[in-house]
């Protein structure tokens, strides 16, 4: 059973930046997919960014061109690179993957960005 574990969430002003982290109990990120998720207030959780462990990385459209995902040659900590901020980014963040048909999720990290 892996553990994750999200940081680097806080308060940023529009325009600004934050990078997440979610760091695991193992290796996990080198054989499974590596997902973002956020969950605004009153609203359902939504995939922002995806990485599979060959590399290739996708995004939801809101978010193309100002995040980017990442994962560091341990394979247990993916990063979410967050650039130019909006309002709309604000939720708690989420990291998740899986492993032998059982979800994995961190505790989450709260985001605001304040306009």
């Amino acid at each position: 059973q892996v553990q994750l574990r999200e940081s680097g969430g806080g308060l940023v002003q529009a325009g600004g930046s934050l990078r997440l982290s979610c760091k695991a109990t193992d290796g996990i990120f080198g054989f499974h997919t590596a997902n973002w998720y956020r969950q605004a207030p009153g609203k359902q959780r939504e995939l922002v960014a995806s990485r599979t462990p060959g590399g290739t990385t996708t995004y939801v459209d809101s978010v193309k061109g100002r995040f980017t995902i990442s994962r560091d040659n341990t394979y247990s900590t993916v990063y979410l690179q967050m650039s130019k901020l909006k309002p709309e980014d604000t939720g708690v963040y989420y990291c998740g993957t899986s492993r032998l048909g059982i979800d994995y999720w961190g505790q989450g990290t709260q985001v605001t960005v304040s306009s």
